[in-house]
């Protein structure tokens, strides 16, 4: 086992102890799931490398050479492998296990079947230290107060290399697919966008799905939702927008300029569009600003076997199950519907002899104040928005009940719903 940094600058001899030169960088193909040292640069011919199985040995900050220089097999360097000093050290990385952001401050190799394999990155002060030269002077230094100096290694096989705009070509090379990052909670993904620039956030959402980068963006603040947003292509915002619930997608492009708001709308469905610009009509502060479209609703004329097949048919999302409502063919809001009852009612009965009448409910025009009291007063988890015709227009969940009379600092730590 040994580390980068004792590499670097090591003296290179070949067989007859004859100087070579010395190591400037190692570089190694990038595989799943740990890279491939494949060569070392030397210095200060950087376009020349050896590759590793010219290497016998190394120890005592000296790389020992099979053959003598005649021998040893020079080779351009590969175009397609990474430098480890250049492109790793120092630079930010995803630690998918742990959930956060951190620095390369050293990295750890270890030979295995006859390859070099890179296993590990030192984020801890030690490996800055080793850098420095200043290991063993940190060691005895904690040793008089009788404290150890950790050695704080990541794996491998849970870093995810972080890359933006600005990277050099080389550095894109680093890249590993997604999957490692895609697999972590939407809301552990978002702590660790909120610690990123503009340009690495792009580059952790080109590499998310769009249902998985819409979870993410509604896990975001409203400020780092719409720097997302702004970074990123018009056609893969609206792909994600589509994703996200209509009164989420409103509240975003709310937060956007005209022109942004306007180009994104114009690429999204017709469907998903039209549902975004209603809910855009109307003040924020309002049960029509508060509510979302996507509700469960189902006709008066329906049997209870009927009623079963529709909902199957709809398959609705968990959250969107609070209550089946309950419309007449014009949308006027007839009832509710108890899931308990429809499931024990016999399959031919009538959904109208056993939905509940008396239903509460508010107006488009109800401020944010009204929503909450009612919803507080009658325990209800999701509460129904008609027009002045009683026509069903939207639901208002107790989540964004909750979120709208919250302070901001609050709202992000709110559960959502499953």
């Amino acid at each position: 086992m040994v580390f980068l940094s004792e590499f670097l600058g090591s003296e290179v001899v070949d067989v007859e102890q004859r100087r070579v030169g010395r190591v400037r960088d190692v570089t190694a193909t990038v595989i799943e799931p740990y890279p491939v040292v494949t060569g070392i640069v030397l210095a200060p011919r950087s376009g020349v490398a050896l590759p590793w199985a010219a290497v016998r040995t190394f120890a005592g900050r000296e790389v020992a050479l099979r053959q003598g220089p005649a021998g040893a097999a020079k080779a351009e360097i590969n175009p397609h492998d990474i430098w480890l000093g250049r492109d790793v050290l120092d630079k930010q990385v995803i630690d998918t296990d742990g959930r956060r952001v951190v620095r390369v401050n050293d990295l750890q190799l270890v030979e295995s079947g006859g390859k070099m394999l890179l296993v590990a990155a030192d984020i801890g002060v030690r490996g800055l230290l080793r850098r420095l030269g200043l290991e063993g002077l940190g060691k005895s230094l904690l040793r008089l107060f009788r404290r150890d100096l950790p050695m704080v290694l990541v794996s491998w096989d849970v870093v995810q290399p972080l890359q933006n705009e600005s990277s050099s070509a080389d550095a894109v090379r680093l890249r590993i697919p997604g999957k490692r990052i895609s697999k972590l909670h939407p809301a552990d993904i978002a702590d660790i966008v909120e610690e990123l620039s503009a340009r690495e956030r792009s580059a952790i959402f080109a590499q998310l799905t769009d249902e998985v980068a819409a979870d993410t963006l509604e896990e975001l603040e409203p400020e780092d939702q719409r720097s997302v947003i702004e970074n990123m292509d018009a056609e893969r915002a609206s792909e994600i927008l589509e994703e996200m619930g209509p009164d989420e997608a409103a509240d975003l492009l709310a937060d956007l300029s005209e022109d942004r708001a306007r180009q994104i709308l114009e690429l999204m469905g017709t469907e998903d569009a039209a549902d975004v610009r209603e809910l855009l009509s109307f003040p924020e502060d309002t049960a029509g600003g508060l509510m979302t479209t996507e509700y469960v609703a189902v006709s008066i004329g329906l049997t209870a076997q009927e009623c079963i097949e529709a909902l199957r048919v709809l398959e609705p999302e968990a959250e969107h199950v609070y209550y089946v409502y309950v419309v007449d063919e014009d949308e006027h809001l007839n009832g509710v519907l108890s899931l308990r009852d429809l499931i024990v009612a016999k399959p031919d009965t009538a959904i109208a002899d056993f939905i509940r009448r008396e239903i509460v409910a508010v107006t488009l025009d109800a401020e944010r104040e009204e929503v909450a009291a009612v919803m507080a007063k009658y325990n209800l988890m999701a509460l129904p928005v008609v027009d002045k015709e009683h026509r069903l227009r939207g639901i208002i969940t107790v989540d964004d009940t909750l979120e709208s009379v919250l302070p901001e600092g609050v709202k992000r730590r709110l559960p959502k719903p499953t």
